[in-house]
């Protein structure tokens, strides 16, 4: 068999049973008890959201920003529920005062998955500057960030992050490289 023929699509995978990034990180939420994910829509997180909407266990719903989203989960959390926002990279680059000013100071464990866009192949400019600010921003806040490339990490740098940010009560974000789950599909 041909190299190519070996290579496997992350959709022609999923058909095949095997693993795909979206099915881990629907089962690392679940199995870490958390079951509140607002999101802003995002192509890159369709699968995820699709699965996260299909399964009771998940009370999942679009908000119209991401500060939105990571004031809802905060209070989720004083609340005794736990949380996790989905986003891609230009929203987070709106997060910077509601991370200073409530989820660092205030120790919320807010979990984000952030869908990594700027990079390999980016044809907007705008993502690309966004892109580069990212991990500066989460360093200067001296919150922990893993950007995740490889679907044999996922599971395992997940499921740790989870258990890390809850038990310091520390935000946490969990970035998604285009290695990982394709990037965004630009139409020709």
């Amino acid at each position: 068999m041909g190299i190519a023929e070996q290579k496997t699509s992350p959709q022609a995978a999923q058909e095949a049973g095997e693993s795909s990034w979206h099915g881990i990180v629907l089962q690392t939420l679940k199995r870490n008890e958390i079951s509140l994910i607002p999101y802003v829509p995002d192509r890159v997180l369709t699968l995820l959201i699709k699965n996260l909407h299909a399964d009771p266990f998940f009370t999942t719903f679009a908000t119209a920003r991401e500060e939105e989203a990571v004031g809802i989960v905060s209070g989720a959390w004083m609340g005794g529920r736990r949380g996790a926002v989905l986003m891609q990279t230009s929203g987070f680059a709106t997060l910077a005062n509601v991370l200073a000013s409530l989820a660092v100071p205030y120790q919320i464990p807010l979990i984000m998955f952030v869908s990594e866009r700027g990079t390999l192949g980016e044809f907007n400019y705008g993502q690309s500057l966004v892109c580069r600010t990212m991990r500066p921003v989460l360093d200067s806040l001296a919150l922990e960030h893993h950007t995740i490339t490889r679907l044999d990490e996922l599971e395992f740098i997940a499921d740790r992050s989870i258990k890390q940010a809850v038990t310091t009560q520390a935000p946490v974000a969990l970035i998604l490289n285009p290695l990982l789950t394709g990037g965004k599909v630009f139409d020709k």
